[in-house]
């Protein structure tokens, strides 16, 4: 079990991590840089020198600090370490964002000890907003200087502000019918937020968000963001979440277990 003092020295390596990462990253946002398709030709999966350059960044500081920790990132897939702990990096989550000049992408950056995440870290640098999770609170750290996130009170689908990337994610018929649902009974729908929504979410400004087909670097560094600013995040059955797929992320256990009535019908894990 990490110590506090292990919580702190992690917690500020990941800013520096967030850092190294920025530094590669923004000066190609608004820069008309290429975009590779990394689906072929029938889907369109956009990946970019800046996702490509932007975690090796990241690698190199971890190799660097502490070479016995893994590494798991999108872009360079797996290595194993030895410590039992293992950072798990998007370094653009939201490259269709990125790519069309929206700043609403963001770095993912999270600390796994081998049973869950216990630190994550989301960096917006062209806005200047960095949301920070880890035992004992999580706190926003921006250009009105920082402080401690808190999710809403709302308990009631009906008053709930719900955010989704893009509901085309929903494949199946069953999930498409259960966010239908949902989305018809909250009070406001917003699209196409990306890791940005799940932090707005941690801040109280939305209440839920309902996605499908995420992998775990899209989602273990806001566990710890959301669930230290009192929400929950689950998966559609109300499991473990960690390990992507279909996931809900709410602001209390009551909104939670309201939407869990409806998203359990089509849950597949």
């Amino acid at each position: 079990m990490l110590s506090p003092q292990d919580i702190d020295e992690l917690a500020a390596f990941a800013l520096e991590l967030a850092d190294a990462a920025s530094a590669v990253t923004l000066p190609h946002f608004r820069s008309g840089l290429a975009v590779d398709n990394k689906r072929g030709r029938f889907a369109f999966d956009p990946v970019t020198a800046a996702d490509r350059d932007g975690e090796e960044a990241i690698r190199k500081l971890i190799a660097e600090r502490y070479p016995d920790h893994g590494i798991l990132g999108e872009e360079h897939g797996h290595e194993a370490g030895t410590s039992g702990l293992t950072w798990v990096l998007d370094p653009i989550d939201g490259t269709r964002s990125f790519i069309s000049g929206v700043p609403l992408w963001g770095t993912l950056i999270a600390l796994n000890d081998g049973e869950r995440p216990v630190i994550g870290l989301m960096d917006q640098p062209y806005i200047g907003e960095r949301f920070v999770g880890r035992p004992g609170g999580s706190e926003l750290i921006g250009p009105m200087g920082t402080m401690p996130l808190k999710t809403s009170a709302c308990t009631k689908l009906e008053e709930a502000l719900i955010g989704n990337t893009d509901p085309a994610m929903f494949h199946l018929d069953d999930e498409k019918a259960a966010f239908r649902e949902i989305s018809s009974k909250v009070r406001l729908r917003r699209f196409g937020g990306d890791c940005y929504f799940y932090c707005l979410l941690a801040a109280g400004t939305l209440d839920l968000v309902i996605e499908s087909g995420l992998q775990p670097y899209d989602i273990q560094a806001l566990i710890p963001v959301i669930e230290n600013a009192g929400g929950i995040v689950t998966s559609w059955s109300g499991g473990d979440a960690q390990e992507g797929g279909q996931v809900v992320a709410a602001a209390n256990h009551e909104l939670h277990e309201a939407a869990l009535k409806i998203l359990e019908q089509a849950a597949n894990d």
